[in-house]
């Protein structure tokens, strides 16, 4: 499904009230960014229970019902679950996950709230939900006059909202920290290979096992347990912004001033996140054209100069990767790469061989 715009989880809750008790609503996006949850809030918001159906596991039957006599006439009897006789909310959830005769069966139920001789309570609000193909998930296509019944809309994660969200829901203080620094990890897009990837829900994953562990989280068991829920990348450099808060590194007073760049061997992991992060608030902060640079703004580029420079006396390597462009963020500006050029010249013919 292509839609060109968007909606953050506060715009698309604001969309369910308004839209859905009068028309269907279809969610697309990724795994794991939390269609489900924001659906259940919704139905507890409005005072509805929400009864959830999978479509990758329904058959025709599931919905139908099954054929029963009465008075000599067969009729098809729903499932209790979704034969309510007060208003509810039904999510259906990986509706693009079913086969094309269970697409069918939805095609009354999403349009008319009916199912054979069975009419939804008034009130009742259906919300469909489904991963997209470029997803690496299971999806299969679905039917146009499927698609017609419905309005779709397209969720995107907010670091911001997420934020707000764990902090009032116990999620782990190093991971609160984290994603405050590295809000760019908060999601990756789903890998080809099978493999765990970031995800609002992974991190909520990541942050359940870190509770329970406590006070017995070693470097090993952190390692473990990032890499069982993140991207490897994301894992490698969350372990190092553990083992930077315990060694008392902190980016505010290297740029400051107050501390340098660690540089043992063994914190080369440590130093390569700091750098990283550096390139992450250098990203964020600097304008994207030189004739919007202020005074802040000025003082911010000629530290992180000085920065680069010294860092690449401890690794030349993490130095290049830090100003080399990548596919997970825009970029440095290019009027600040214009002055890099010119005071490290090296660092940047290094990195064009």
């Amino acid at each position: 499904m292509n839609i060109s715009s968007s909606v953050t989880p506060k715009q698309l809750f604001d969309l369910l009230l308004n839209i859905s008790p009068v028309r269907p609503v279809f969610i697309w996006g990724a795994p794991g960014i939390g269609k489900s949850s924001l659906v259940e809030k919704f139905a507890d918001t409005v005072g509805m229970p929400c009864v959830s159906l999978l479509g990758s596991q329904l058959a025709p039957e599931d919905l139908i019902g099954v054929p029963q006599i009465i008075d000599d006439c067969s009729r098809f009897c729903p499932p209790k679950m979704i034969a309510r006789d007060e208003p509810y909310c039904l999510f259906l959830d990986e509706l693009n996950a079913c086969s094309q005769e269970v697409q069918k069966a939805f095609y009354s139920l999403i349009n008319d709230r009916r199912i054979g001789e069975y009419h939804m309570p008034k009130g009742s609000i259906v919300i469909g939900a489904g991963n997209r193909s470029t997803d690496s998930a299971i999806v299969k296509t679905m039917s146009s006059a499927l698609i017609n019944r419905m309005l779709h809309v397209q969720l995107k994660t907010s670091h911001r909202e997420w934020l707000e969200w764990a902090a009032e829901n116990c999620i782990h203080p190093y991971i609160l920290e984290y994603i405050k620094m590295r809000p760019d990890h908060l999601f990756a897009a789903p890998p080809k290979t099978e493999e765990p990837f970031s995800t609002p829900r992974s991190w909520h994953i990541l942050s359940d096992s870190l509770n329970e562990y406590g006070e017995n989280l070693t470097p090993e068991i952190v390692e473990m347990l990032s890499l069982g829920c993140l991207s490897s990348h994301h894992a490698t450099q969350f372990k190092a912004f553990i083992k930077q808060i315990k060694n008392q590194y902190k980016l505010t007073a290297i740029i400051s001033g107050d501390e340098n760049w660690p540089n043992k061997p063994e914190d080369r992991d440590v130093l390569y996140f700091l750098a990283q992060s550096l390139r992450s608030q250098l990203i964020k902060e600097l304008p994207s054209t030189k004739e919007n640079v202020g005074e802040n703004n000025k003082w911010l580029s000629h530290r992180a100069k000085a920065l680069i420079k010294d860092l690449s006396q401890i690794s030349f390597e993490i130095a290049q990767m830090m100003v080399s462009k990548n596919n997970e963020d825009s970029g440095l500006p290019d009027w600040f790469m214009v002055e890099i050029v010119r005071d490290l010249p090296r660092l940047v013919e290094k990195k064009n061989e």
